[in-house]
């Protein structure tokens, strides 16, 4: 084709003609690099925006994935094929997701019913010997004390393992800093309480944790949703964006794994986000509730390592490494502290005793690196088997994540499907599917929906895809009558 006889109506089509003509004779393989926006418009005497149009059109057909500071990239086969970003919204929202959370909490939380729709890691390599030890260790030590009320901010004794938890990562904590707290959910909303007041703007992630979703509602703040790149988290433009448009209040974001997408953002875009934040006096609130829980060859630090007092407010926990039921987790407050403990003291007075004493025990002796090795291995492990078995058994136009860590995996069905509609046949399969809708303050992701591979694996497990797998034809939407 003589590319310098294009007319200049058609010049971004052409463009895109190009590209398929290159894909065809085999000069681009799935998940190669495309020529960069100055090669191509050189090459074909175009503009560079026209170029960028052309390959912002490849990539909502899903032809083509742009990664951040990278590129566009030759869309692989399913197997490692990501959801397509989405766009950052023009305007923040009030959150009205409460009433659909709470139909899909009754429907993955009945009984007989495969848990597909939760997110519980631990289920997949569990330490109950040893921590059921710990237990016992600390009924010895403690005795009648374990009956008692706690002290606000927590157990001395966890508080002290959590410290030198800390001290490992390169992080010195005060230990009057940290506050025990019941589960990483309450230590998120008295981070928010701390830095907000009803009616403030939050930015939270786009797809979000829909427990996060349902508290921002709750504690009456608006929302505007920052897209996150399935493999290296926040999209940092759009963030600069709204932040430029919007008087954001604070950020709440999974520095670390994201839930649902599994993206993991690396510690030099995590250095440039608290850049960004700094300059528009903002506050972080990090959900690190994952960080552990990672597949590469170390831990990603917390955004907390890099910042300096005030910027930002850990949040983790150990349901997601250890026992999702001790409902025990905890904040790094800093110079928020005084304020947190009244808002801890308002909301629950204490964590439970007995469950704190038997992590202090777990912690202290060893047992908790061990058990984390052995289960971000075996997590790893199903991770690999589900995505297999989804490219096995779902059609090919599927899209699945491919986590950085975590425990679940993010599916798009495609335009043409109604997640709520597959979360519906899945439940009378009896498999529980959470639907893409509720990890969003907008009317976003009705096309996707997330399923856990955070149970053991076995032939039964590969049963429930490939029965979830049988179901995508049924959740195809219904044509609108005329």
């Amino acid at each position: 084709m003589d590319h310098s006889t294009f007319k200049p109506d058609y010049l971004y089509q052409q463009v895109i003609t190009v590209v398929k003509e290159m894909v065809e004779q085999e000069l681009l393989l799935p998940g190669d690099k495309l020529p960069s926006l100055r090669a191509m418009a050189s090459r074909l005497r175009v503009s560079i925006p026209t170029v960028q149009q052309a390959y912002q059109q490849l990539e909502m057909t899903g032809l083509v994935v742009a990664r951040e500071k990278s590129g566009y990239f030759l869309q692989s086969g399913q197997d490692t094929a990501t959801p397509r970003r989405s766009k950052l919204p023009a305007k923040p929202v009030m959150v009205n997701k409460q009433q659909l959370i709470e139909q899909v909490y009754e429907g993955i939380h009945l009984p007989d019913v495969a848990p597909l729709g939760l997110a519980n890691p631990v289920a997949a390599a569990s330490p109950q010997q040893a921590l059921a030890k710990s237990m016992r260790q600390a009924m010895r030590q403690a005795q009648a004390r374990m009956l008692d009320y706690g002290a606000i901010d927590g157990l001395a004794m966890l508080k002290a393992q959590i410290v030198q938890y800390y001290l490992a990562l390169g992080l010195t904590v005060n230990s009057d800093d940290l506050i025990i707290t019941n589960g990483a959910q309450e230590a998120i909303a008295i981070a928010l309480q701390c830095v907000t007041q009803p009616g403030d703007i939050v930015a939270i992630e786009s797809p979000c944790y829909f427990g996060i979703v349902e508290l921002v509602e709750n504690l009456g703040l608006k929302a505007i949703e920052i897209p996150v790149c399935p493999d290296d988290g926040l999209w940092l433009d759009d963030l600069s964006a709204a932040l430029s448009r919007h008087p954001i209040k604070a950020c709440l974001f999974s520095t670390s794994i994201n839930n649902p997408l599994g993206s993991q953002m690396p510690e030099s875009r995590m250095q440039q986000l608290l850049t960004l934040l700094r300059a528009h006096d903002v506050v972080l609130i990090e959900d690190d509730v994952y960080g552990d829980l990672y597949f590469g060859e170390q831990r990603i630090r917390p955004a907390q390592c890099f910042a300096t007092p005030g910027e930002v407010l850990t949040c983790s926990s150990f349901s997601k490494t250890v026992a999702p039921g001790y409902r025990v987790g905890w904040m790094l407050a800093g110079p928020y502290s005084a304020r947190a403990k009244r808002f801890k003291r308002a909301l629950s007075c204490s964590a439970p005793m007995m469950n704190q004493w038997a992590l202090a025990d777990f912690m202290a002796s060893g047992e908790f690196q061990r058990h984390l090795r052995q289960l971000r291995k075996r997590l790893c492990d199903n991770k690999q088997k589900m995505r297999l078995a989804v490219q096995k058994y779902f059609p090919e136009h599927v899209r699945v994540s491919d986590p950085k860590g975590g425990c679940v995996l993010w599916l798009d069905l495609g335009g043409a499907y109604d997640g709520g509609l597959f979360f519906q046949l899945a439940l009378r399969a009896g498999i529980s599917v959470a639907p893409g809708a509720i990890f969003s303050a907008y009317e976003r992701y009705r096309s996707c929906v997330r399923i856990s591979y955070g149970l053991p694996w076995n032939a039964e497990m590969e049963g429930y895809v490939r029965t979830l797998g049988a179901l995508v034809q049924q959740a195809k939407k219904q044509p609108q009558p005329q």
